[in-house]
């Protein structure tokens, strides 16, 4: 089920090739949609923000687990789109061994430190003992999380996009099954949400891991492929140290605003938790398609096919726009009927402060998609520099201004009119690194020249 990205008309190889991503990440997230769904409407609103307190700080591996995906993807597609399979077995074997090292020094780090972080991030005494015991048991399963995500690169590094959805439709769905029965059956509380998501994950993980052996038999190559590589090593790391950099100083922002959100108490923690999940579906949306658009590009930098990279970008941003359009509108025309999903008899202020954030920042997703999608083209192309100023310029403005507007008037309002400011100035920012790419400045010279 491998797939070589580099023929065939790229609009639709690249359609072909990231809907299923699409449609994996859904069921990605209907782990945490349900689980804040579940806590929320059969526990309570003070569980519904203790699982999103708690979520936050999940970010932070989840963070490390998306660049073990992200580098060993990259560098599969690269050596996959020049027929190198020995190298491509290579960058496996040294992805897994880099993941399950990286996997065991954050679990005891985590175990470890995760109260103490709690009460820095200010978590009201109310829910800050569900927080702890739903990070607890996320923590035990942590392996799984890593090296899922691992399989997924790996799938997406070889063009199957197919089989990361068989699975996680089938977790996906079970985990929703086993939350509502071990929190409404078996009434378990906020330990009901964690484990079922234990279990499910535990299970995608364990197949996902078997296919990938399957595949690398079938997989025909000239010699013995090297089990560990550090020229390999450091050809990751060059992708997954700046891709997990971005996205810990996100999650560490993202803290960060946490914090400032706790002080607003409960009830605002609880409409910030619903609306952030449904704002994260979208931007994980636009970042999973940047993604695919990064194993496009990647696969054809590797087969010297430049001219097909500007082609896909054109594809990839038709298909962000496809997605932000419809939920712009459902955000805007439905937020607060969708904000009552998680809560039953939620209160004023958890609804006004959902709905705020979901209104203030749905009209802004075109602007991200765009932002996501040349970010998936530079991360593609290696130039992992470029990427990494383009994010760190908007989560420094997003947590500075979410800060400074918290202390005005505005109160929590003005934390939520961070993101849009954030987003603009990173777009300018990838557009402008974009157009600096070396096939863009090969074009312009030849313009000149004619």
């Amino acid at each position: 089920m491998t797939k070589d990205l580099t023929i065939g008309k790229p609009s639709k190889v690249l359609w072909m090739f990231c809907v299923p991503l699409f449609l994996s990440m859904i069921f990605q997230q209907l782990y945490n949609i349900a689980d804040s769904l579940i806590a929320g409407k059969f526990i309570g609103e003070n569980a519904l923000a203790a699982v999103g307190n708690s979520y936050e700080i999940t970010l932070i591996f989840i963070a490390f687990a998306f660049g073990c995906n992200i580098g060993c993807s990259v560098i599969v597609s690269r050596y996959f789109g020049g027929k190198d399979i020995a190298s491509v077995k290579t960058t496996i074997f040294t992805s897994l061994i880099l993941t399950a090292a990286t996997c065991v020094t954050l679990m005891v780090l985590g175990l470890l430190l995760c109260d103490n972080l709690l009460r820095l991030i200010k978590t009201p005494e109310e829910v800050l003992g569900d927080s702890k015991l739903y990070l607890d048991i996320y923590l035990w399963g942590l392996p799984f999380v890593f090296f899922y995500n691992l399989c997924t690169g790996i799938f997406s590094g070889l063009g199957d996009s197919k089989t990361p959805l068989l699975f996680l439709m089938v977790s996906s769905l079970a985990n929703v099954g086993m939350d509502i029965a071990f929190v409404a059956g078996l009434k378990m509380g906020v330990a009901g949400v964690a484990w079922a998501t234990f279990i499910c994950q535990g299970v995608s993980c364990v197949l996902s891991l078997i296919v990938v052996l399957i595949r690398l038999k079938k997989l025909n190559s000239d010699g013995k492929p090297a089990l560990f590589s550090w020229k390999i090593a450091k050809e990751i790391g060059i992708i997954a140290i700046p891709s997990v950099l971005q996205q810990s100083f996100i999650s560490v922002g993202n803290i960060i605003i946490q914090s400032v959100i706790n002080g607003f108490g409960a009830a605002v923690m609880a409409g910030y938790s619903a609306s952030i999940k449904l704002n994260n579906l979208v931007i994980t949306s636009f970042t999973t398609l940047g993604t695919g658009v990064s194993n496009f590009t990647a696969q054809n930098l590797g087969a010297k096919k430049e001219s097909r990279v500007s082609q896909g970008y054109k594809a990839g941003l038709i298909m962000v726009f496809c997605i932000a359009l419809p939920i712009l509108l459902t955000y805007v025309l439905a937020g607060p009927y969708i904000l009552h999903l998680f809560v039953d008899n939620p209160s004023e202020e958890t609804i006004h402060s959902g709905t705020m954030l979901l209104w203030i920042l749905a009209p802004f997703y075109p602007m991200v998609a765009v932002k996501l999608i040349t970010d998936g083209i530079l991360r593609g192309a290696g130039k992992m520099g470029f990427f990494m100023a383009a994010t760190f310029t908007d989560l420094l403005l997003r947590v500075i201004l979410a800060i400074l507007f918290s202390k005005t008037s505005l109160g929590y309002v003005g934390i939520w009119m961070a993101w849009p400011i954030g987003w603009g100035v990173a777009l300018i920012l990838s557009l402008f690194f974009y157009f600096r790419l070396p096939f863009h400045k090969e074009k312009r010279e030849e313009a000149t020249k004619e």
